[in-house]
């Protein structure tokens, strides 16, 4: 709950000052797909996630909520699907690399190492955290309902998520299916 800062006014001689009340016990994670399709609106699709501190619980998310993601896009886009995964631990997970093998319309390919440059989806996280910049959140779920406001509120907007695909200066063109061997 620590709050991102930026710039503010304040009265001359005077900083201003944010204060935090304390640590909560829960941990917000959030996964997105920046979705793109020739002819059609841009698309955001994310899952908040919020996990309770607890000793030897899971902080973050498993392989198996992405799994669920990839299915909800696949239900919610109607199509075959080509993702382009960073390099996260959890993205290279057993059981997440043999789903992919398992299912003809998912398609992943990986991105170099150390590259959030060429993630459109670090652009979302960047809109997020200006949003939310030099905000106190009395309790988690304030946060929380902030967070999903943003997000919504950049879902409803898809000139930024076309703006997130053209900071990272890459294009969408039709994949070709591979040649079969001779």
């Amino acid at each position: 709950m620590t709050p991102p800062s930026a710039r503010t006014w304040g009265r001359r001689g005077h900083t201003p000052v944010i204060r935090v009340r304390g640590r909560s016990r829960r941990r917000t994670s959030v996964a997105a797909l920046c979705c793109y399709k020739a002819g059609e609106k841009s698309r955001l699709i994310h899952r908040p996630r919020t996990h309770l501190l607890l000793k030897g619980a899971r902080k973050s998310f498993s392989w198996q909520d992405y799994r669920d993601l990839l299915v909800r896009a696949h239900i919610q886009l109607d199509g075959p699907i080509v993702v382009v995964w960073d390099n996260l631990h959890t993205h290279l997970a057993a059981g997440l690399k043999r789903y992919e093998a398992e299912h003809n319309w998912l398609t992943t390919v990986r991105l170099p190492p150390y590259a959030p440059d060429l993630n459109p989806v670090e652009a979302v996280w960047s809109l997020v955290r200006r949003a939310m910049a030099n905000t106190v959140f009395t309790t988690p779920d304030d946060l929380d309902r902030k967070l999903r406001s943003e997000l919504r509120r950049i879902q409803l907007r898809p000139r930024l998520i076309d703006g997130c695909l053209t900071a990272t200066r890459l294009a969408i063109s039709t994949p070709t299916p591979p040649s079969k061997p001779q």
